[in-house]
């Protein structure tokens, strides 16, 4: 088996679309035959909802970070042929209270994650939002950062802060793959920050998330968007985003149609979000 990738779908903010594009991607990744694992990191545990698992209710971020507990006894099957679910817990609010009292604290999750390897060819880790220990973590152990940017101006200035952060950290190994998403193109603002967005920052991916309620309905549906919409024009952006992301990572892409198109027009029959709690997906 090859060596395990960690993809972190990360941003300081919150309500950008980490969970959304996680689960996508996570579901994607093996339906493509990929043995994949999904790493709820969000004390909030929408992934884990979504998946219909039952998050802990405690106390298992100190024992992973002192040895106590290992990744492998923690991990559940879900609905879907290669993919697997590490729960989120409500003790990981605390992750960053755990990690100082350890030596090489940023080193941490990369070490507790390396019994993975054996079994999975991908570890995707939906992060909560916010600058902490736990976030130096993830990038720390992560090959990519997927990080969703709403158009605005200042999701721009944290993507800058973030690509700053790596620069100066020294990470040439972790990619940063950020994309935009929740895309409203009758919005003027948006339209003039894609193409500011563009040309400051020429590693973001290709695809655009739109803003529309199809996408939103995962929360209602409580599944991945391809498992229960295969044929709809959201699946297919998220299918390019899952192709665009193994192309930079120098995977072999999975035998299928063509990319749909990277940009996608406004789907009339979905203008309006639907009553979704914001909490669910993020």
């Amino acid at each position: 088996m090859p060596q395990m990738r960690i993809v972190a779908v990360t941003n300081i903010k919150g309500g950008v679309g980490k969970t959304t594009t996680a689960v996508n991607l996570a579901y994607l990744l093996a339906r493509a035959g990929r043995t994949s694992l999904l790493w709820d990191l969000d004390p909030q545990g929408a992934a884990t909802w979504t998946l219909h698992a039952q998050p802990g209710t405690g106390g298992v971020a100190k024992k992973l970070v002192h040895g106590k507990r290992e990744l492998p006894e923690l991990i559940t099957a879900t609905a879907y042929a290669k993919l697997d679910l590490l729960p989120a817990d409500f003790s990981y609010r605390n992750f960053d209270l755990h990690l100082s009292t350890r030596k090489h604290p940023t080193e941490r999750l990369l070490r507790m994650s390396a019994a993975l390897g054996e079994r999975y060819e991908y570890l995707i880790l939906d992060c909560a939002p916010g600058i902490s220990l736990l976030s130096e973590n993830v990038l720390r152990a992560a090959d990519a950062a997927l990080v969703p940017v709403v158009p605005s101006p200042l999701s721009l200035r944290m993507l800058a802060a973030l690509r700053e952060f790596i620069a100066r950290e020294g990470w040439t190994d972790l990619r940063l793959l950020p994309f935009f998403s929740m895309v409203d193109r009758r919005r003027a603002l948006h339209v003039e920050l894609l193409t500011e967005g563009r040309a400051r920052f020429p590693e973001l991916l290709a695809t655009e998330i739109p803003y529309w309620s199809e996408i939103e309905r995962m929360s209602v549906r409580r599944a991945p968007l391809p498992a229960f919409a295969p044929h709809g024009a959201a699946a297919a952006l998220y299918e390019s985003l899952h192709r665009e992301l193994l192309h930079r990572l120098g995977d072999a892409l999975p035998a299928a149609a063509p990319a749909p198109p990277a940009t996608p027009r406004e789907d009339p029959r979905t203008t309006t979000a639907s009553a979704v709690p914001p909490a669910q997906l993020n």
